[in-house]
């Protein structure tokens, strides 16, 4: 039994599905919001806009119980408030680490969709990067 049957024996299909979908429009936003934390003029929009798509992930993931993914959002979001509290665009060390961060939930996705069980976070994730302070 799989992540997906799990949460489908535990939760109400709708609210299951509701979930899928807008994980689904998170993931593959990410990365853009993370290439334009580079970018001085899509700074603040980005951050904001990528702040709130972990918040949300660590909301709903928490709700549904999937601990996993829960702890790793509430982890980038902490790393993204400091980015905020910096207020300047990030360098290559930290694009890499949230690029590789969105890879987790990408992979997260894709364990969704075939109800494969949740994949490992990768250790090397836990690790954030020198902020650039």
């Amino acid at each position: 039994m799989g992540i997906r049957s799990d949460l489908d024996a535990n939760f109400d299909f709708e609210i299951v599905d509701e979930f899928l979908d807008h994980y689904s429009i998170m993931v593959d936003s990410m990365e853009v919001m993370i290439l334009d934390l580079s970018k001085p003029n899509m700074f603040e929009r980005s951050i904001n806009e990528l702040f709130r798509v972990f918040h949300n992930i660590k909301s709903a993931s928490g709700f549904l119980k999937i601990v996993p993914m829960a702890k790793l959002s509430a982890f980038v979001e902490d790393a993204l408030e400091e980015l905020r509290k910096l207020n300047k665009p990030v360098g290559d060390e930290t694009t890499t680490w949230l690029l590789n961060i969105s890879d987790m939930f990408a992979q997260w996705q894709d364990d969704l969709r075939v109800d494969n069980t949740l994949s490992h976070i990768k250790y090397s994730l836990l690790k954030i990067p020198d902020l650039e302070k």
